[in-house]
């Protein structure tokens, strides 16, 4: 019996509604096959003229118009005519890659590029859109395709603070009324997605500090600023003065992932620096974040004598789901796959930087499972072994057509 036939059964992907913009056959090898091509050729962000080539090229033999950025890499391409009074949906994918090795050791289209690798799932965010937007240029030509619909490839979603800004600045939310977007899950089963209302992703920022004071013998610390006890000092206590300086539900936390200083076990050094990031659930907390962090900070570092330099770089805001677009997504894969191809999910603490279309359009982002079926463990995202299900482009494409056709049916 067929995974097909098996789930059917268990009323696992019946279908609730009839809707055009299913794949061929034909359309599915192509998209697995391109896919693949571009898993053999990451390019990092802002670097990815190759895959932007490709995606501009195959748009272009189905007769569209895309556009590419300002910036250089990614494009738009719109599908089908504007009347200028409704605003469209837009379709949202990444494109770059990850500088890790890929370290797959039996796959046919692993990487060819020493230490990239699309270790995050982008090849199938990009192939999904790409084949959404071939199936809805059909339609369209078919005159079935009721309101335009706006493609986005965006570079640099890896580059804090991501290339969203920069493709904003570029025009490509003009005329955009709502947004969606995919991220691959191993931990969701291929022909599943992952909803959630509100906030699905963390905040995530990045933070340097720099301590420096008069060092000298470990003899005679009190005759100096004892950098390593201030850096320990800042990397222990920081963290719980900010938890304690606001809401504990906001998940506002402070997590070091480098600390260095001194050269000698009897020397004090003049020079110290720790680095991390800062995380946040909470949307109004994220905004108050730099304020909270820099205050603690500077009152560790004063207490030890020792002059903070402060580097708070802003990277993602949390990705908050808009309700309405939501239950559009949760309609149309129901649509497609039946009411048990949709679970609830759970908000993650990694950043994801579509938050920003989301500070000016309402829009939302799904869990598109790209996990085998039966398969446990599984590979996990940024882990040079990460690899996805193919199957799940299928999903991607036919979950996208039919918001598209969904969103023109029920907005006026």
């Amino acid at each position: 019996m067929s995974r097909e036939s098996e789930a059917d059964r268990a009323g696992e992907a019946a279908p609730t509604a009839a809707l055009p913009g299913t794949l061929s056959e034909e359309l599915r090898a192509e998209l697995v096959a391109f896919r693949r091509d571009l898993h053999m050729h990451p390019e990092l962000g802002n670097q990815e003229f190759r895959t932007t080539a490709a995606i501009r090229a195959r748009l272009e033999q189905a007769g569209l118009a895309p556009r590419v950025l300002d910036i250089g890499t990614g494009l738009i391409c719109d599908i089908g005519d504007r009347d200028g009074t409704r605003p469209m949906l837009a379709l949202r994918a990444d494109i770059d890659a990850l500088p890790i090795p890929d370290t797959k050791t039996s796959c046919a289209y692993r990487s060819t590029v020493p230490d990239r690798a699309h270790a995050c799932g982008h090849d199938v965010h990009t192939t999904v859109v790409l084949g959404a937007g071939l199936v809805l240029a059909e339609l369209h030509r078919q005159g079935r395709l009721p309101h335009p619909v706006r493609l986005i490839f965006q570079p640099a979603e890896e580059v804090l603070p991501g290339g969203a800004p920069d493709a904003i600045e570029s025009g490509v939310l003009e005329g955009v009324g709502r947004i969606i977007g995919v991220h691959c899950d191993p931990k969701v089963d291929a022909g599943r997605i992952g909803l959630r209302h509100g906030a699905i992703t963390s905040a995530c920022d990045r933070l340097e500090v720099a301590l420096d004071g008069p060092g000298g013998h470990t003899a005679r610390p009190h005759l100096t600023t004892d950098l390593v006890t201030a850096a320990a000092k800042v990397a222990t206590e920081v963290p719980a003065l900010v938890a304690r300086r606001i809401d504990a539900r906001s998940g506002l936390a402070v997590t070091w992932g480098r600390i260095e200083s001194g050269h000698a076990c009897n020397v004090i050094p003049q020079h110290a620096e720790l680095s991390g990031t800062v995380r946040c659930l909470d949307l109004d907390a994220w905004r108050q974040a730099p304020d909270l962090v820099h205050g603690a900070i500077q009152e560790i570092a004063d207490l030890y004598r020792a002059k903070s330099e402060i580097n708070y770089i802003r990277g993602v805001p949390p990705v908050v789901n808009d309700p309405d677009v939501t239950d559009l997504v949760h309609a149309a894969m129901t649509a497609r796959r039946g009411p048990h191809s949709v679970e609830d999910t759970q908000q993650s603490l990694g950043g994801e930087d579509f938050s920003w279309y989301l500070e000016h359009v309402p829009g939302t982002m799904a869990r598109l499972g790209v996990r085998t079926p039966g398969e446990r463990g599984g590979r996990d995202l940024h882990q040079g072994d990460f690899d996805a299900d193919e199957s799940a482009i299928t999903v991607g494409v036919e979950l996208f057509t039919a918001a598209a056709l969904m969103d023109g049916a029920g907005r006026a």
